[in-house]
């Protein structure tokens, strides 16, 4: 085996994140996009940095009208998803519908 393999996938990992960011939260760290299973700063990760899940299906609150499943979720500058594309990276896709406004929805993240 490779010695130089620091993570075998890649799918579990601490990252950056916003001061207070909670468990369960969706974030954007460049380009990558993923869900915290922990608290920034808890679970053995240095203040400013939280383990981020970056595969799975998670319940998240979307904001916009989803009136298919498969639909394309975003997420914002600010790590708020929606279901407007513009100036907004793909987060996943929705697993379930709903209408205006904001809403949790079952949302499967984007394949990585």
């Amino acid at each position: 085996m490779a010695k130089n393999v620091a993570f075998h996938e890649g799918l579990k990992v601490s990252l950056p994140v916003p001061n207070n960011t909670e468990s369960g939260a969706p974030v954007k760290v460049g380009s990558l996009i993923g869900v915290t299973v922990t608290k920034e700063g808890q679970g053995g990760n240095p203040e400013g940095y939280a383990s981020v899940w970056r595969h799975g299906a998670y319940d998240l609150p979307v904001t916009g009208a989803i009136a298919s499943v498969g639909t394309p979720v975003y997420i914002t500058s600010g790590n708020a998803l929606t279901a407007t594309a513009t100036d907004n990276t793909l987060f996943g896709y929705a697993l379930e519908t709903k209408g205006s406004g904001a809403g949790v929805i079952r949302v499967a993240l984007a394949q990585v």
